[in-house]
């Protein structure tokens, strides 16, 4: 999107911006949506591999902007946005907890889309929680990208089964110190110091519980020796020897060293920990159509066309990262991917990882929660 900015872009997608730009009438500026389509995402679904034989296959004109934050991208929608995107791309709990009861998303047609469920995974196949509002009658999007979110771990220093074993608690061991980096995924980073400190990171929280959180954050970024937002650069730290784990990362952030050929670089499940007994999280990627005035006609289209097996293998193993696909409960999906593709997404530990973690949700005190991290961050920094 070299020299397309933010402003010209809302510009040229928005439908009453695209009537006033051209002078065209209204009818004709929705007319021209038909070929339209503008999606928001994670990264993988603006890849050129996913979004070019759609773009042929249906003479569309394709934009796809990728997002960094599941809250940042709901505002967003609530400023005004819902007028620019067609279809959104977000973890699993925002379009049933935020986003369908305050209008900002349609609904699917379930005679259409439900029956893709049923070839999914066991765990989603229908009805599905996360892609049904409260109600279970409306179905609120599709799932598709998933995968555990912990920590990393070089297994040539830190065995899997310790670091299974010992979860969080891991980063708080002294002899650890200045032997992991951080890697500063913010809301992650916030999930997971609640879970070094014990605490649940998706329910309403004491002040002994934030207390508590307040203490593994500092913990957790004085003893780190190094910093990051770039997974690739973390990667290369824990491969060389510079680091022996990094805080925060999983089969999304180890795939693609693993698929280089590092298999000692190993996303890590605690084996227990306080939810409800679980130590990790998961987390699920939920597409869905924003309640533009004038949604494109191909939003629902593209929700179909990702789910074919071919372009599931496609989504999974975008440039970047590689992730399992909900699809994989198809034999003829699964059957797309070889051995060592099997291997960079941590196949052989997933059920077991599935089991040791608690879904992705909505934490009620992140806003305090994030003013104390952004605290201790800012101390380790200075």
């Amino acid at each position: 999107m070299s020299g397309f900015t933010r402003r010209n872009f809302l510009q040229t997608t928005g439908l009453t911006a695209l009537a006033y730009a051209t002078g065209l009438p209204l009818s004709i500026a929705q007319a021209a949506r038909e070929k339209e389509l503008n999606i928001y995402c994670w990264e993988g679904y603006n890849s050129d591999d996913v979004l070019d034989p759609f773009r042929r296959e249906f003479s569309a004109k394709v934009r796809a902007e990728g997002l960094t934050s599941d809250p940042d991208a709901v505002n967003r929608l609530r400023a005004g946005e819902t007028k620019v995107w067609d279809l959104i791309n977000l973890n699993n709990p925002w379009a049933r907890e935020m986003m369908w009861p305050e209008k900002l998303i349609n609904e699917l047609p379930r005679d259409r889309f439900e029956p893709m469920f049923s070839k999914m995974m066991p765990e989603f196949h229908p009805p599905y929680e996360w892609a049904m509002d409260k109600t279970g009658k409306h179905l609120l999007g599709m799932t598709q990208r998933f995968g555990p979110f912990s920590f990393v771990v070089n297994t040539n220093k830190i065995s899997r089964k310790m670091a299974e074993d010992q979860g969080f608690k891991l980063f708080l061991d002294p002899k650890m110190k200045g032997r992991y980096g951080v890697l500063t995924y913010d809301n992650w980073n916030i999930y997971h110091m609640s879970l070094a400190a014990d605490v649940h990171p998706f329910k309403k929280h004491s002040k002994a519980e934030i207390d508590a959180f307040a203490k593994a954050a500092k913990q957790v970024f004085n003893g780190a020796k190094l910093l990051t937002d770039d997974l690739v650069a973390m990667n290369l730290a824990l491969i060389n020897g510079e680091i022996d784990a990094y805080f925060t990362g999983g089969t999304y952030t180890a795939s693609p060293a693993r698929f280089d050929g590092a298999k000692q670089v190993r996303g890590i499940t605690p084996n227990s920990g306080p939810m409800d007994g679980k130590g990790g999280i998961i987390w699920i990627e939920l597409t869905s159509v924003v309640n533009n005035p004038q949604v494109s006609p191909l939003a629902e289209e593209f929700l179909a066309y990702v789910q074919r097996g071919d372009v599931s293998k496609k989504v999974a193993f975008a440039e970047g990262t590689y992730n399992p696909v909900t699809q994989m409960g198809s034999k003829d999906v699964l059957a797309k991917f070889n051995k060592e593709e099997l291997d960079a997404i941590q196949w052989d530990s997933l059920e077991q990882e599935m089991a040791n973690s608690a879904d992705y949700d909505i934490n009620p005190d992140y806003a305090a929660m994030y003013d104390i991290y952004s605290a201790a961050k800012r101390e380790r920094e200075s």
